[in-house]
């Protein structure tokens, strides 16, 4: 048996449409007070003598409500991104004025500071050597720090002493004052099978300011180094 056109219409029309959707925001999108209107007037104006069977409104109508539920739930999706990066953001900014290590070959030698560098010693070595560059490119300094096992690597320097795991070396700079403050390029190599390899380093840098890219993307600005990727902080000291 099937429902006729005027039948099928009181009946959604008891539903109170109008009521039910008068608060609908007016966009370019189709919403569900346009959806309802449009499939009544396709009742209302379908052919009596060869009406639409009921099977196929409910259809529309679960493939309208799936839609509308993917996008509720796309839209929650977002805002909890956005609450995300916020918060990502806000504890970036407690980082402001923390130096922290990253990747690099240049750090910036503040007065009465000192820069730390973390090194990845890949095997044991006779000799590990550190050459200190001018940010013009000329050789300042350069040093022995002996033989190193396998691992971490933590050197640390002031512009005249430099101290090694925790031991200072029996070393001064070829400056009877040491290096004035500065940016300079710290350069690690190691002899490994005989072979001369230059060692990855993780240089300190003070945190200047935290900036939030459109994309969420935060980035951090680095006294002496630029802009660096948050995700690129090996750590923070």
């Amino acid at each position: 048996m099937t429902i006729s056109a005027i039948n099928q219409s009181s009946a959604l029309q008891d539903l109170d449409i109008t009521n039910k959707t008068k608060g609908d925001p007016k966009t370019g999108e189709l919403g569900q007070r346009a959806f309802l209107e449009l499939m009544i007037t396709q009742m209302e104006n379908q052919d009596p003598l060869n009406p639409a069977e009921n099977t196929e409104f409910i259809a529309q109508l679960a493939q309208f409500s799936s839609v509308e539920a993917l996008d509720s739930m796309n839209n929650k999706f977002d805002n909890l991104t956005q609450s995300f990066v916020a918060n990502q953001a806000l504890q970036a900014s407690s980082l402001v004025g923390r130096p922290v290590a990253v990747p690099s070959e240049i750090a910036q030698l503040d007065a009465g500071g000192l820069v730390s560098a973390s090194v990845d010693v890949p095997a044991s070595t006779q000799s590990v050597s550190v050459k200190i560059y001018s940010e013009g490119g000329a050789l300042l300094d350069q040093a022995n720090l002996g033989p190193q096992s396998p691992g971490e690597m933590v050197v640390r320097w002031n512009g005249e002493k430099m101290e090694v795991n925790g031991k200072v070396l029996d070393w001064q700079s070829n400056q009877e004052a040491g290096q004035p403050p500065g940016i300079y390029r710290i350069e690690f190599e190691a002899s490994i099978d005989g072979e001369p390899t230059a060692l990855d380093a993780a240089l300190s840098a003070n945190v200047n300011s935290v900036t939030v890219g459109k994309d969420g993307q935060l980035t951090l600005n680095l006294a002496g180094i630029g802009p660096v990727k948050m995700s690129d902080v090996k750590q923070i000291n």
